[in-house]
C-alpha cells in the first residue's frame, strides 16, 4: 500500500494529511494483525447450513520487481440458523486449482465449520471436485448468477434481456413443481429461438435448482442468497433441528 493511498484514506476519514512512511507501516502492521486474527478465529460458535463460495480478481504487485499481476481473492460466506451471513474465510490463490480449494475449505473445517448442508459456487472443475471431497454428505448448487452469465453467452445480444427476464422469473415462483415447469418452458422457448443455448439449460437444470430440496421459507423472492444476492440479512426463521429440517434428501 502506497503512502499516497493511505494518506488519502486517512484524510477521507477526517484525519490530518501528510502521513509519514513510518506511520503507514504502523497502520498496515496493525491492520495485518486484525485481519489475521479475524481469518483465524474459531467457527464453532454457530452452525452454517449454507455456505457460499466465490472469487474476485484483483491486481497487485509481487516479487522483487513489484510486477503487477492478477490474483484471485476467494471468499467463503456462511448463512447461519437465524439467517444471518458471516464471512468465514478469505484467501488468495489459484481459483482454478483443486488443491488450493481443498486447502482453503480444509482450513475452514479445522476452525470448526460444521453442519453445512448446501454449498453454492460456480462450476469450475477444481472447485467442485474440492467441494465433493471436503463436504461429503452435503449438496451442491451452481450459483445462478454465474450460470445466467454462461447461458447469455450463447444468446445473441438482441435476445439477452428477454432470456434474462424469463430466467429470473424462475426464482420468484414459490411452488417447486411450478419452478421446474417454468424452467422447461424457458428451455422450449430457447429451442425455438436460440437452440445453441438449450444444452446449457438442460445440463445445468438439477444443479441450479438444488435449492428446491430445502425448506421453502429459505428461498423466498429476493432472499435467496444462493443466487448471489447482496442483502445483509436473510429474512428467514430459525432452522428446525436437523432431523426435522428436510435436508438435501427431502422430496418436493
Amino acid at each position: 500500500i502506497s503512502t499516497r493511498k493511505v494518506d488519502a484514506l486517512v484524510e477521507a476519514l477526517g484525519g490530518a494529511s501528510g502521513i509519514s512512511k513510518s506511520e503507514v507501516s504502523r497502520i498496515c502492521q496493525g491492520l495485518d494483525e486484525q485481519v489475521k486474527a479475524f481469518l483465524g478465529r474459531p467457527l464453532d460458535h454457530a452452525r452454517f447450513p449454507y455456505v457460499y463460495l466465490d472469487a474476485t480478481y484483483l491486481h497487485g504487485r509481487l516479487g522483487r520487481n513489484m510486477q503487477v499481476v492478477s490474483r484471485a481473492v476467494v471468499v467463503a460466506i456462511g448463512i447461519n440458523a437465524l439467517g444471518y451471513r458471516e464471512v468465514l474465510g478469505i484467501a488468495v490463490g489459484d481459483s482454478e486449482a483443486e488443491g488450493f480449494w481443498r486447502q482453503f475449505l480444509g482450513s475452514l473445517k479445522e476452525r470448526g465449520l460444521d453442519g453445512t448442508r448446501l454449498v453454492i459456487s460456480d462450476a469450475h472443475l477444481g472447485l467442485t471436485a474440492a467441494i465433493k471431497r471436503m463436504f461429503q454428505g452435503s449438496s451442491w448448487q451452481r450459483c445462478r448468477v454465474h450460470f445466467l452469465r454462461n447461458l447469455l453467452s450463447h444468446v445473441p445480444k438482441a435476445g439477452q434481456d428477454m432470456v434474462a427476464a424469463a430466467m429470473k422469473a424462475v426464482f420468484v415462483i414459490q411452488a417447486p413443481d411450478q419452478v421446474r415447469a417454468h424452467w422447461q418452458r424457458v428451455t422450449e422457448m430457447l429451442r425455438k429461438q436460440f437452440p445453441t443455448a438449450v444444452p446449457v439449460m438442460e445440463a445445468a437444470r438439477d444443479d441450479v435448482l438444488a435449492f428446491l430440496h430445502f425448506p421453502q421459507e429459505h428461498w423466498l423472492p429476493g432472499v435467496n442468497y444462493l443466487g448471489g444476492s447482496r442483502q445483509l440479512r436473510w429474512r428467514v426463521p430459525p432452522l428446525p433441528p436437523p432431523a426435522m429440517a428436510g435436508g438435501g434428501d427431502s422430496e418436493n
